[in-house]
């Protein structure tokens, strides 16, 4: 093959990886904005349900943001139904721990009777 031709395929397979690198970038930060959107109206409700400082509501909303992002690369992975669940069960038992750190006690235990209220409405 000529040095012309192959310095024209390099160039057609560097263009193509350019396309999907850019083209995931931009994807993920689409999805992410609407992460942020999401996380922050609900970090809001619980702020006026728990009577949260802004500071604890700021929290709140990165570990929304944190744990939705973990949660979602679970239940989009190839795993079993059941791996899947158990490790959406360690991901909750951690970010109830997060949670803990920066909530006082009757927070988090409002906290974790509304959320079963709500499962159980659903």
């Amino acid at each position: 093959m000529k040095l012309q031709h192959r310095i024209a395929l390099m160039g057609v397979a560097a263009a193509a990886v350019a396309g999907f690198v850019y083209s995931q970038i931009y994807i993920h930060e689409k999805n992410r904005r609407e992460i942020k959107e999401v996380a922050a109206e609900l970090a809001n409700t619980w702020k006026h349900q728990l009577n949260l400082t802004e500071h604890q509501t700021d929290l709140l909303e990165d570990s929304i943001i944190e744990y939705t992002i973990k949660k979602n690369e679970i239940i989009n992975s190839s795993l079993s139904i059941g791996n899947q669940i158990a490790k959406l069960k360690a991901i909750q038992r951690n970010e109830h721990k997060a949670l803990q750190k920066f909530m006082n006690d009757d927070q988090f235990e409002n906290y974790i009777f509304l959320n079963k209220q709500i499962t159980k409405k659903s």
